[in-house]
């Protein structure tokens, strides 16, 4: 997230009825081929438009909706950044009642500060690490002038365009349900045995279901994983086919009927859709 977003695009979120702390309210992709990109994700996420890059020193884009509202932004990694190990990924924005108190508390559990608190005109943003190493920002917005009550709509278990899934790969699942569930009130009692490869623990924020926690997987990495819905599975993977893109777990059928499908695009970013055949 940068800066220089548009206030009524980029402020997407205030405190909503599970509360702010621990809510899903952003998706960012850091890509190093802002074009690339777009024609990709454009293509197989029908509906989605990235828009113009905004005005300011950063190359940074909004994802729209065809509805109207965003998925969230693109920013274009620059020299510096890769410079200092940055690579294309999707990151996601997890709400703070105090951005500076969660990073003391962050730091405190093993986590660390990639980038330290700091203020834009649409908030108080920080980039962390869980104790493992997996990153993701934590965020205060600050709601626009007259919508104190606006709630942030780029999570949605059934939307399309939207991420339905927010999914965690670990080297220690338990530590990590720790980790979250002191830090955002996250639950995970309930899960799903999977064999050998131990427990899928699932998230839960309040009433509603946002995800998952596992261990590795067989030639698996760590870190967070987003799932954009798409209306067609089949179709989004022809369409990752002819992108240029690459498919590193085949299209599967996961409790509740839903297809999944995993691959990494053109410029190396790892990206996980779900939805219908």
């Amino acid at each position: 997230m940068t800066e220089n977003v548009a206030e009524k695009e980029r402020t997407s979120a205030n405190e909503n009825s599970r509360g702010l702390q621990g809510s899903h309210i952003w998706y960012e992709l850091m890509t190093n081929d802002p074009e690339g990109a777009k024609g990709f994700y454009e293509a197989i996420v029908p509906g989605l438009q990235f828009g113009d890059r905004l005005p300011g020193d950063q190359d940074y884009r909004i994802i729209n909706r065809s509805d109207g509202g965003s998925l969230g932004g693109m920013l274009a990694l620059t020299d510096e950044m890769r410079s200092h190990g940055a690579k294309p990924i999707w990151l996601g924005y997890v709400g703070s009642d105090d951005v500076d108190a969660t990073v003391s508390r962050i730091e405190a559990k093993g986590g660390k500060a990639l980038m330290p608190a700091f203020d834009i005109p649409q908030g108080r943003i920080a980039m962390v690490t869980d104790p493992q190493g997996n990153p993701f920002y934590i965020m205060k917005p600050i709601p626009p002038a007259g919508q104190e009550d606006r709630q942030s709509d780029v999570f949605s278990p059934d939307q399309p365009q939207r991420v339905s899934w927010n999914e965690l790969s670990t080297a220690d699942p338990v530590a990590a349900r720790t980790f979250y569930g002191e830090l955002f009130g996250w639950t995970s009692d309930d899960f799903m045995p999977m064999g050998e490869y131990g427990e899928y623990r699932f998230f839960d924020h309040g009433s509603l279901r946002i995800g998952a926690v596992s261990g590795m997987m067989p030639d698996g990495h760590p870190g967070w994983r987003y799932y954009i819905r798409v209306a067609s599975i089949s179709k989004a993977v022809e369409a990752v086919k002819a992108g240029g893109g690459t498919i590193t777990l085949e299209p599967m059928e996961v409790p509740g009927g839903d297809m999944i499908v995993i691959g990494n695009d053109p410029q190396g970013a790892e990206f996980a859709l779900v939805g219908g055949k």
